[in-house]
């Protein structure tokens, strides 16, 4: 392969050594009382994948009430900060870079998950989806519709989650703003039918984003902050999109240039939504030219495609997910230009090493 861009180091904001970005993943490892990432699990899990240009974390929730995944380590209690400490040290020795993404499930979560109370939500609508709870997969249930205190409440616990990850080590943290979770339930108009300041327009549905940002950006400096959004999902958890769904991104990013932030992080669709007539099929390519900052995109990209998007001007970085399950070494299998080697799904949410810390450095 002629020049790999993903390959050459990047200076803007954020200084790396690789374009290259491990992107966030589940992976329910932290399977202890207080969900804790552990030094032997998640601290070599992260370690042997330390030459990404960039690593971020799987979803860390913010609060107990951010919770909808079993085994999903948190980054809200003191224990986790102390797990959460070893892995960025052990990342940090082997000369990587690692974010860890803050995350609220909402609508996504369970009863089963909060003694019996309902999940936190933009407004009362079912995605009628699946939550992965204690007790395997259940219908997810009608949420509760977020007061103004619960969402300040929120507010404060993304501030104290980024507040954590400071003292954890974490290089910056990345809002997830994506997928069909708690932010993301604000901004569809098919999922917030609110009538207050935090609903109808869209700068009334996109002000709980926005003030979690400006909450953070009190505690850490901004260049240490990154945000994902996937503006084209649908058909996934309960996500529909509207004619109002592409310019309520378009405005958030746009929004965004009045920030220093480390990067944005855009998702290409994960379905087919070539016959939505307002979707936007390449997002990218959409999305850059209103985007003056670092860009991420991830979704459905390997080495060619990698390098050719940052080669065509329409990213600066490119996130991998579950090449980057199989295959720790990734950043020199690219640079060799070696095989990679497949992942198994049957062990991507399973308990314990095997599918997760198991899979071998590549052999020349």
């Amino acid at each position: 392969m002629n020049k790999q861009h993903l390959l050459t180091p990047y200076n803007k904001n954020i200084s790396l050594n690789n374009r290259v970005v491990m992107a966030p993943m589940t992976r329910s490892r932290a399977d202890n009382k207080g969900n804790v990432p552990t030094d032997q699990l998640q601290g070599l899990y992260y370690e042997q994948r330390a030459s990404a240009g960039l690593i971020i974390t799987e979803g860390s929730q913010v609060s107990t009430d951010a919770v909808g995944y079993i085994n999903t380590p948190g980054i809200h209690t003191d224990e986790q900060v102390e797990g959460w400490k070893k892995v960025t040290k052990r990342v940090h020795d082997k000369g990587g870079k690692i974010f860890i993404q803050l995350w609220h499930v909402g609508r996504m979560s369970h009863p089963d998950f909060h003694n019996g109370e309902l999940p936190l939500s933009s407004s009362a609508i079912n995605p009628n989806a699946k939550s992965y709870t204690p007790e395997g997969f259940k219908e997810t249930v009608t949420p509760k519709e977020m007061t103004i205190e619960e969402i300040k409440t929120t507010v404060k616990d993304f501030q104290n989650a980024a507040v954590n990850a400071v003292k954890a080590g974490f290089d910056g943290v990345e809002i997830h703003s994506s997928n069909g979770y708690l932010f993301h339930q604000f901004f569809n108009g098919t999922s917030n039918e609110r009538t207050d300041e935090y609903g109808g327009s869209i700068e009334n549905k996109t002000r709980f984003f926005f003030e979690v940002l400006e909450a953070i950006k009190e505690v850490i400096p901004e260049e240490k902050i990154g945000a994902r959004f996937n503006p084209s999902l649908n058909g996934v958890f309960g996500m529909t999109m509207d004619e109002d769904t592409i310019p309520t991104f378009e405005y958030i990013i746009k929004k965004l240039n009045d920030y220093n932030l480390a990067y944005v992080h855009l998702s290409e669709p994960f379905t087919d939504v070539s016959e939505i007539p307002y979707a936007v099929t390449e997002i990218a390519r959409h999305f850059r030219p209103l985007y003056n900052g670092t860009l991420i995109i991830n979704a459905g990209f390997d080495q060619e495609k990698g390098n050719k998007v940052i080669e065509k001007g329409h990213a600066d970085l490119v996130a991998f997910g579950k090449l980057y399950v199989s295959n720790p070494d990734l950043v020199e299998r690219f640079a060799n230009n070696l095989d990679l080697a497949e992942w198994n799904e049957d062990t991507f949410y399973t308990t314990g090493a095997e599918g997760y810390t198991d899979y071998p450095k590549a052999t020349k």
